[in-house]
């Protein structure tokens, strides 16, 4: 690969990348996102020092230690779209050579840990509790513009999916992702595990019908009653598929880890949704350091 033009990657006036804001030597390997702007200062606290803060539009950074270890808090807002402009820009951050715009020739490979909230589609996992996503299940089309190959895992639950849920076939075909076996195997200590759906919007998407009706009103039904192996689909959210099919592709680690803050089953919600996302926030923390 030759030269990247400045209209592939673009690179604002004081060298830093064009969404993020961001110069390759102010962010970590090792980086939690979070989709809320406001809860990068509720992780960030945890620091014993910050070097770096920065805001632009919906992404917020900070960076900083705990002890010896150099991390990164960065927002990304919600849905798979701002997940495209995140991970592809991490990665830029780290591998492209911004000053020539070619590529290194030894690439890094990123932790990225995603602390989020979900809702639960099983009456199992109930509220206030914590997922670690052992694969996430797009339901977007993010992943259809790039070129993938999926693990036989991944392949089998995809074929079980396509199966079992008898999706419209007017939506986008689904797609399949593991997460990164280390970061799994490290956090998911005392932690539901599951496969976490990728939904492209919180209502309709996610079975809510405010005025509008649905197109598929037995959907979420469906997730839950998937079963294959020891796999069932836990919960829902936004991010997740998306975030490990990029990482993927890219060579980077990446884990969803979710606070359960309504069972879309019993229809609870949580009584202290910010309690229960401070205590996955000191789960994630405890465990990385």
């Amino acid at each position: 690969m030759g030269k990247i033009e400045s209209s592939e990657l673009i690179i604002n006036n004081r060298g830093a990348i064009y969404h993020l804001d961001l110069k390759p030597e102010e962010i970590a390997e090792t980086i939690i996102t979070v989709g809320d702007p406001f809860r990068v200062e509720k992780v960030s606290r945890h620091f014993d020092s910050i070097e770096h803060r920065s805001h632009h539009r919906e992404f917020i950074t900070h960076t900083g230690y705990i002890g010896s270890r150099r991390l990164s808090v960065l927002s990304t807002g919600i849905g798979p779209d701002n997940i495209d402009i995140v991970i592809n820009e991490l990665d830029a951050l780290v591998n492209i050579d911004f000053e020539n715009r070619v590529l290194f020739p030894d690439r890094k490979s990123l932790k990225i840990i995603r602390v989020g909230t979900s809702g639960s589609l099983q009456e199992s996992v109930p509220v206030d509790s914590f997922v670690a996503s052992t694969h996430g299940l797009g339901l977007d089309n993010l992943m259809h513009y790039y070129p993938f190959k999926n693990n036989d895992e991944e392949i089998a639950i995809l074929q079980a999916i396509q199966n079992q849920l008898h999706l419209n076939p007017d939506l986008s075909s689904p797609y399949v992702f593991g997460a990164g076996g280390v970061l799994l195997a490290k956090l998911a200590e005392n932690c539901h595990a599951g496969i976490t759906a990728t939904c492209p919007g919180f209502y309709g998407p996610q079975g809510r019908n405010l005025r509008m009706g649905l197109s598929m009103p037995g959907l979420n039904s469906s997730l839950t009653a998937f079963n294959f192996g020891n796999h069932r689909i836990t919960n829902f959210e936004m991010e997740t598929a998306a975030l490990y099919g990029l990482s993927r592709c890219l060579g980077h680690q990446a884990l969803s880890m979710s606070a359960i803050v309504a069972n879309r089953l019993t229809r609870q919600f949580s009584g202290d949704a910010d309690l229960v996302v401070d205590k996955l926030i000191r789960h994630v923390l405890e465990r990385l350091m």
